[in-house]
């Protein structure tokens, strides 16, 4: 099916981790340093916060306070109501590599990944661990053996989806009334198991690089696949329903809009953090699909 992509935002560096929130498309601008926020047609865009540190992951807490990652000092920030970032979890002691995507379920909690090895100075790729991060700010390592965590989802039953990068595949576990996971799955493949070895040698093994990812009302997941410029709708199991092409690269996709069927897609030509701290070649475009939004976030 043809389908009409737009321009919402441009000129940005490189966006990532778009998030639909209280009538807005809300993401962050990795070397800008920002987290934005616009209408659903990019007008009235605004600058939320400042994160020195590079931004990543964002959610929310039951009242109303936003969460966001600082990759380079391994924090996740707080926004209090007048405005001003405080440290609500330091995460340095917990990680081998930048922290990066999150989602924050309906108590607050927020489960976190990180690169796991030293992606952008080139080093072997390796498995990470992902962290919840309770409302107080305590953190708890809830998996280990995780190939690049990346983009997440929270199923309305409950399951925790999370797309690895380097892994070929997305996992799923059941979270248990105290946040801990369990019953872990491979909820879809798209190739051969993961291996330690120089990223060179990773990145043609990769049928599709999940990066971010958003659910619809069917359990199907809207997949950003980082290395192959598109997004792919997916069914549980792997069967790809759907495929759309950007043409450009496409690292995060989140539905949105009033009726939950605009799929937000944060393009680049690519994601080398050198080229894209230099030039403002990033966008958010958007593109209207049949099924709406499900889960969170």
């Amino acid at each position: 099916m043809a389908r009409e992509i737009t321009t919402v935002l441009s000129d940005a560096h490189f966006l990532e981790c778009p998030r639909w929130h209280e009538g807005r498309i809300w993401a962050v601008d990795f070397y800008a340093h920002h987290v934005v926020s616009a209408l659903a047609d990019g007008s009235d865009l605004r600058v939320e916060a400042e994160v020195p540190q590079q931004p990543s992951g964002l959610g929310w807490l039951p009242d109303g306070r936003m969460l966001v990652v600082s990759m380079r000092d391994a924090r996740i920030l707080r926004r209090e109501p007048g405005g001003d970032l405080v440290v609500h979890a330091d995460l340095s002691a917990h990680v081998t590599g930048h922290p990066n995507d999150m989602v924050v379920d309906e108590q607050g909690r927020a489960y976190v990944g990180n690169f796991g090895f030293d992606l952008m100075g080139g080093g072997d790729v390796a498995p990470a661990n992902l962290l919840r991060v309770d409302p107080d700010g305590t953190v708890t390592e809830v998996a280990t053996d995780v190939w690049f965590p990346n983009g997440s989802v929270i199923t309305d039953d409950g399951v925790l989806l999370v797309d690895e990068t380097f892994g070929n595949r997305v996992t799923a576990f059941d979270i248990a009334a105290d946040g801990a996971l369990g019953n872990r799955r491979t909820w879809a493949r798209f190739g051969d198991d993961p291996v330690a070895a120089p990223l060179g040698e990773v990145l043609p093994r990769l049928a599709v690089a999940p990066d971010g990812c958003g659910l619809d009302a069917e359990g199907a997941l809207w997949i950003a696949d980082a290395l192959h410029g598109r997004v792919l709708r997916v069914a549980e199991g792997g069967e790809i329903l759907d495929e759309i092409k950007p043409g450009t690269g496409v690292y995060a996709c989140m539905l949105g809009g009033d009726d939950g069927r605009t799929l937000f897609l944060c393009c680049a030509p690519d994601f080398d953090e050198h080229a894209r701290a230099a030039a403002k070649e990033g966008e958010l475009r958007a593109v209207r699909v049949e099924v709406g939004h499900g889960g969170r976030p």
